[in-house]
């Protein structure tokens, strides 16, 4: 028997040599296979179709191919350019991505841009006139400075427009419209700032207004 079989200390380091130059075997022979993983194209992933869509936006037709699944939201801001339209939460709880779908209020970031072929959309940029001139409720937004960062503003007047034509509708032309009503009313649409009590001076001139004039629609309503 030789010394190195006779010395435990001798047995235990050679048994530790082994084990890591089989390691190092093993790990040398996965080598080349790891290093073509991850240096290998990835599998190309299909593309959904594409779909045709006609989207009337602020009085003017758009034709559109586009990936079904994307957000009115994401069509106007990223196809039609329209970033107005802020994405806030991207979850329909903040309100800053309210636009108008023939006339009425609604999230677009919660509908499908599919869902909308041929619909009326009227985003914050078609509120104003041809001539410039803004919409009553953009001109009481800036009398009663019921915006601060501005962020939410573009779904706040939004919202604020859809309210008032629900009350035409309803024919009582923003007279049913109290404080309570208007906070009630415009609840879904968050100001980080807390410009509320701005915005619902605004909210109520412009109400005032329509009222006095027997609620009419006027020529600045989308």
């Amino acid at each position: 028997m030789s010394a190195d079989e006779q010395d435990p200390n001798n047995q235990a380091l050679s048994r530790r040599l082994f084990l890591q130059a089989a390691a190092g075997a093993a790990g040398g022979a996965a080598l080349p296979s790891m290093l073509h993983a991850a240096t290998a194209p990835a599998a190309a992933i299909p593309e959904a179709a594409s779909v045709s869509l006609t989207l009337e936006v602020n009085g003017s037709r758009h034709d559109l191919r586009i990936e079904p699944r994307i957000t009115l939201l994401d069509a106007l801001r990223e196809q039609l350019q329209l970033t107005g339209t802020k994405k806030g939460c991207d979850r329909g709880q903040c309100g800053a991505c309210t636009v108008l779908v023939n006339g009425r209020r609604i999230n677009s970031c919660l509908s499908l841009a599919i869902m909308h072929q041929s619909d009326q959309i009227t985003t914050v940029e078609g509120l104003a006139q041809a001539d410039g001139s803004l919409h009553p409720l953009q001109q009481a937004f800036l009398a009663q400075d019921a915006f601060q960062c501005g962020y939410c503003t573009p779904g706040q007047l939004c919202s604020a427009v859809g309210l008032l034509e629900e009350q035409r509708r309803l024919g009582s032309g923003g007279a049913a419209l109290t404080d309570a009503a208007i906070a009630e009313s415009m609840s879904g649409n968050l100001c980080r700032c807390g410009a509320y009590p701005h915005i619902l001076a605004a909210i109520r001139e412009v109400a005032a207004s329509h009222a006095a004039n027997g609620g009419g629609a006027t020529s600045d309503t989308p």
